[in-house]
């Protein structure tokens, strides 16, 4: 019998699915990668239970650390996810899963710094520009909801800054977009952008268009939306480039707001289901559409990550760097082709 290994368990655990696997020391490469449906357990600690139960008999790594990247603040007691009614004590946790230390992060703080394990071949190019190899990256992605966080560069490292710049207001820029913000209004108390950018952001959209123009609805899921507007389907085609133009305004407007230099990565797991449409939408313009500071947000590049283990690969990545294994400030690979 092979003799225990001792490692970490690390995941992504977004408000629909997570990602999950077991980190070695000296081994770059995840052991026992799994992806579950959030959906099909009562609590977080059910779901962990689960996969430690079928991972450590197969792999034999038995974890005394867990660095978990949830979707929402992780700074509070219990913790309480944002789009999934899932909450937990720290302590319970711990002594639940019988570990030694329990580190919480945001999942886009995870995705951050997930991009700099990606070299340029796993990256898309959706806009070119000039990074700066010492300036800020935006990570960015509408998923369950939307999520923003800036990887900064520090000394000879990098940090990770969460932050939930998917809630600020949405601010229509045109007549259309002053309907949609009255409708969404109609439906929410506050419309933020994550309203519209999300999987549900993206039916709203569809379901909007299909009430102004007095058609019937056919999608009643994000996905079947999106299926549908492959095929082509005007209503949805509509509402996929409304989608589009406004993550252009966000984006470009949170890399003005961060000074993202060094770049903006798009991700979550709605993009790659949009890829195609995107690089034919008003993405780049609404992107670039700053007024006197379009020659600076032009000079920002902008990829695709569609990778749907950055943030497993970032969360087992801060649990490397805690432990003086990784996290240098290079890795220009990371920027693929301007």
């Amino acid at each position: 019998m092979r003799p225990a290994v001792h490692g970490a368990l690390v995941a992504d655990i977004g408000g629909t699915n997570a990602r999950l696997a077991l980190a070695v020391e000296g081994r770059r490469e995840l052991s026992a990668v799994r992806h579950l449906r959030c959906a099909d357990f009562p609590d977080l600690v059910s779901l962990l239970e689960h996969y430690l139960q079928d991972a450590t008999s197969d792999t034999r790594i038995h974890p005394g650390d867990a660095w978990l990247a949830l979707a929402g603040p992780v700074d509070s007691d219990p913790v309480q996810l944002t789009n999934r009614p899932w909450r937990f004590s720290r302590e319970q946790l711990l002594r639940q899963l019988q570990l030694t230390r329990l580190e919480l992060v945001n999942d886009f703080a995870a995705q951050a710094r997930g991009v700099l394990e990606l070299d340029a071949a796993r990256l898309t190019r959706v806009l070119g520009g000039t990074p700066r190899i010492h300036g800020p990256r935006l990570v960015i992605g509408p998923g369950t909801g939307l999520g923003m966080a800036l990887l900064v560069p520090t000394g000879n490292t990098w940090l990770t800054l969460p932050s939930e710049g998917g809630h600020v207001h949405f601010a229509p820029t045109n007549a259309d977009e002053d309907r949609l913000l009255a409708w969404f209004r109609q439906r929410h108390q506050r419309v933020s952008v994550e309203r519209l950018l999300s999987g549900d952001g993206l039916l709203g959209l569809y379901q909007a268009h299909a009430e102004q123009a007095n058609q019937r609805l056919e999608c009643t899921t994000p996905a079947q939306v999106s299926a549908a507007g492959a095929r082509g389907n005007s209503l949805a085609v509509r509402s996929i480039r409304v989608f589009l133009k406004v993550l252009g305004d966000v984006a470009g407007d949170a890399a003005l707001t961060a000074g993202a230099r060094g770049g903006v990565y798009l991700c979550g797991g709605i993009l790659p289901r949009l890829q195609i449409q995107l690089g034919d939408s008003g993405f780049a313009h609404a992107f670039r559409d700053k007024g006197r500071l379009g020659q600076y947000i032009s000079d920002i590049p902008v990829w695709l990550a569609a990778d749907d283990t950055l943030g497993l690969r970032g969360v087992a990545a801060l649990w490397r760097q805690s432990r003086g294994r990784s996290g240098k400030l290079a890795n220009p690979a990371s920027f693929g082709e301007a």
